[in-house]
């Protein structure tokens, strides 16, 4: 474990070096252990790839405290064992209006579009943490023949549903929002919903399978 003082009431405890499920597992078990904990002085818990954040009262503990804790929920964390993950699958209609960077993506590898839908929905990904806006999930790993950087320049609005790519990772756009990632696909679920418990359809530690479906399936999906 290594820490490293966010802000006067935030501290970051760093659980690996690299994006993978060595690291997540770490960071998905420490997080269980201190929302079991419920220790009077935490705030807000904010997990990462390789992190986890704990905003905390400052009024209670100060960071020397609070790293002597987080090194005790860390030695429990290692006995803790986890659920199977919950396995949600997403359908997705790819190209077209729905996807108008799925070209572009196979262009850049010598792909076909064909390839890069049955690469991107043969996987497994996993989702490592939540953020950019309430609901999106960072999903991993995106196979490598397909991974491709950000828009140099990013779109002014993305439709909610969106199913995008950014490097090895994948993830849904909740809202309609400006956003740089290559958009190759459209899903007709609602990734986030206030009304909803919980809100978000994907949390930290889900599973997550995109499948594959027509445009006639996408307007089926839309009036049901």
């Amino acid at each position: 474990m290594r820490f490293r003082a966010a802000s006067d009431q935030a501290v970051l405890v760093y659980l690996g070096d690299e994006i993978g499920m060595a690291a997540h597992r770490r960071v998905v078990r420490l997080l269980q252990v201190l929302r079991e904990q419920q220790l009077p002085w935490v705030r807000n818990l904010q997990p990462a790839y390789c992190s986890l954040q704990v905003i905390f009262d400052a009024g209670q503990v100060d960071h020397a405290e609070v790293q002597a804790a987080l090194r005790d929920c860390e030695r429990r964390a290692k006995e803790v064992v986890m659920p199977e993950p919950r396995r949600i699958e997403i359908p997705v209609c790819y190209g077209g209006e729905f996807g108008p960077d799925l070209r572009d993506v196979a262009v850049a590898h010598g792909l076909t579009a064909e390839r890069v839908i049955e690469l991107h929905s043969s996987q497994i990904y996993h989702a490592y943490f939540l953020g950019f806006a309430p609901g999106f999930a960072y999903l991993g790993d995106v196979p490598e023949q397909i991974a491709l950087g950000r828009l140099e320049t990013p779109r002014k609005r993305v439709v909610a549903g969106s199913v995008a790519i950014a490097g090895r990772q994948t993830g849904v756009y909740p809202f309609a929002t400006p956003g740089g990632w290559r958009l190759i696909g459209r899903t007709p679920l609602q990734i986030f919903c206030a009304e909803r418990k919980p809100m978000e359809l994907i949390v930290v530690g889900d599973e997550v399978r995109f499948v594959s479906i027509t445009p006639e399936g996408f307007r089926d999906w839309e009036e049901s």
